[in-house]
């Protein structure tokens, strides 16, 4: 995108000495509200009536100048598609596409059609949960607000010519990423493609730099929930699919964030993070093995994810009630009764086909809870006589993992 001529603005002294006696006026009112109107209280009432009468003067002239209001080049139809612009109401759109404009061409300071009652600093939240590829823009700010403007200032993570290398390099980053899944792939095949590309080179690391934008995870290779599910979000939409940036809570977190994804049509829950072995050994302590992917987190429904999430509740996220992706079923690992035969035969057929570990995900609570001694007391034994035999093992070793929130139970076999 070609970067637009940032414009310069000539600023009178007189509107910069009216701000700073609504800056005065706004901190004031603020401390008032709390019970501090010491000021007033000390000094009389003649005061008070002389500054009130001083600021109403400089209010009303702020209101009747020409605000500086740059040309407005993002259209509505550049930004309608977004989920969480579609949550705004007109005046929070218009204020969105002035934000996303001046942070592109990292304005210092971006001049706003807000005033005292709007929120501005919403609407940049919902930009950025929008905008994934504005990896620069750190998401605090500062502001001065006006009767009927706001100037905005936002925080970025590096100058200008930074942005351009590391923008460089993020783009290395999504070419070596696309280069491993086929071009004529499915919609599902490529959301489990960049879900497994993800786990399998990015770290969980709360240490990481940047680790609340995509050049942590593309790049640096290290990130949290954030940079997870933004580079989710960014390779998929660069593939033409829809993927929602969602915010909550989840499970041994204070703040969580992940994605709704669009499957041919239909919405489903998606987090990367809790697919990946190694967020979940420093979350449970766990000595996890390195190498799997949690599935559980793929293409799965709100049931599903909210055994452990919680979405926020300020705006309403699509409905995820299809189970047809699920990935145990689509694998032959999802049973809707406890056959001991049947789970019998499946796990000798995973020792005989040399995979790593057998996973039995059961289709409700009550049913784990009936196959649960089953399984470990002497399924598990049954399938270890297998492993012996087939490869001439004099001592058998094997580990399991028991997870009661997804109804499933997972057994690595130890060929060694």
């Amino acid at each position: 995108m070609a970067r637009r001529r940032k414009r310069k603005r000539e600023r009178r002294n007189a509107r910069t000495g009216c701000a700073a006696i609504l800056a005065v006026l706004v901190l004031l009112g603020a401390g008032a509200a709390y019970g501090i109107p010491w000021a007033f209280e000390q000094f009389g009432g003649q005061v008070k009536e002389t500054f009130s009468e001083t600021v109403e003067k400089a209010v009303n002239t702020l209101s009747t100048e020409q605000a500086d209001f740059p040309e407005l080049m993002v259209s509505a139809e550049e930004v309608e598609g977004s989920f969480y612009y579609k949550q705004l109401n007109s005046t929070e759109q218009l204020i969105y596409r002035e934000l996303l404009q001046g942070v592109q061409d990292m304005e210092a300071c971006i001049s706003l059609h807000a005033g005292r009652d709007d929120r501005p600093e919403k609407v940049y939240e919902y930009l950025l949960y929008d905008r994934p590829e504005l990896f620069w823009c750190m998401g605090s700010s500062q502001m001065t607000v006006y009767e009927e403007r706001t100037e905005f200032y936002p925080a970025y993570v590096c100058a200008e010519d930074e942005r351009e290398w590391r923008q460089d390099e993020i783009d290395a980053a999504v070419q070596e990423c696309r280069a491993g899944i086929d071009g004529s792939a499915s919609e599902y095949d490529r959301i489990r493609y960049v879900y497994e590309y993800l786990v399998n080179t990015v770290d969980y690391d709360e240490d990481a730099p940047d680790n609340q934008n995509i050049y942590s995870a593309l790049v640096g290779k290290r990130s949290v929930c954030a940079g997870y599910s933004r580079a989710a979000q960014y390779l998929l939409n660069g593939m033409g699919i829809e993927c929602i940036y969602v915010v909550g809570i989840a499970q041994g977190q204070e703040a969580h964030a992940w994605n709704i994804v669009n499957c041919d049509g239909k919405y489903y829950q998606m987090d990367v993070t809790f697919g990946d072995p190694v967020f979940l050994s420093s979350e449970s302590g766990e000595n996890l093995p390195a190498n799997i992917i949690y599935y559980d987190y793929l293409c799965c429904t709100d049931g599903e994810i909210r055994a452990d999430h919680t979405p926020s509740d300020e705006v309403a996220y699509p409905s995820c009630e299809s189970d047809d992706l699920n990935y145990y079923r689509m694998n032959g690992m999802y049973y809707d009764s406890c056959d001991p035969q049947i789970l019998l035969s499946d796990m000798n057929d995973s020792i005989y086909e040399g995979r790593e570990m057998f996973v039995c995900k059961f289709s409700s609570s009550e049913i784990y809870q009936n196959a649960h001694d089953s399984v470990i007391e002497e399924l598990f034994p049954k399938a270890a006589q297998t492993l012996g035999s087939v490869y001439g093992l004099e001592q058998v070793k094997y580990t399991y993992i028991e997870d009661e929130t997804h109804n499933k139970i997972t057994v690595f076999w130890n060929y060694q």
